[in-house]
């Protein structure tokens, strides 16, 4: 964000720069105007296309991440299957198998395996057990 928002600024600087080079007639502060209107525009469009929906994604996990409890199907970033066992803070203990318990940063958790999503998904047989 923050090399978007430089970029941004260096852009404006660059555009504003030949302008000033040249004699300007008293009506030449519209065309500077007209100079910016592609950079705002070029703001805009980031905002509404990458930005945003971002920011919805991130929302969303977090929101997902909020809402674990015991007994939960999980998938990890790295693609272990797992199923909760407890939630602590920022920590999750979860069973990948008969007696064998791990524990998990929440962050790590990149999915909820819901009933309807493992009965149409392609999930091996071996974790449905």
């Amino acid at each position: 964000m923050e090399k978007f928002v430089n970029s941004l600024v260096i852009l404006a600087t660059a555009s504003l720069v030949p302008s000033l080079a040249f004699a300007q007639s008293p009506l030449g502060g519209l065309s500077s105007f007209g100079g910016l209107m592609p950079l705002i525009l070029i703001f805009v469009f980031f905002y509404l296309f990458l930005l945003r929906p971002q920011q919805k994604k991130a929302k969303e996990h977090q929101n997902l991440l909020n809402a674990l409890k015991k007994n939960d199907r999980i998938i990890t970033a790295g693609g272990l299957y797992a199923t909760v066992s407890s939630v602590t803070g920022n920590v999750v203990e979860a069973k990948i198998s008969d007696e064998v318990y791990v524990q998990i940063a929440k962050q790590s958790i990149s999915t909820v395996i819901t009933k309807e999503a493992e009965e149409t998904a392609k999930i091996p047989e071996i974790v449905k057990k």
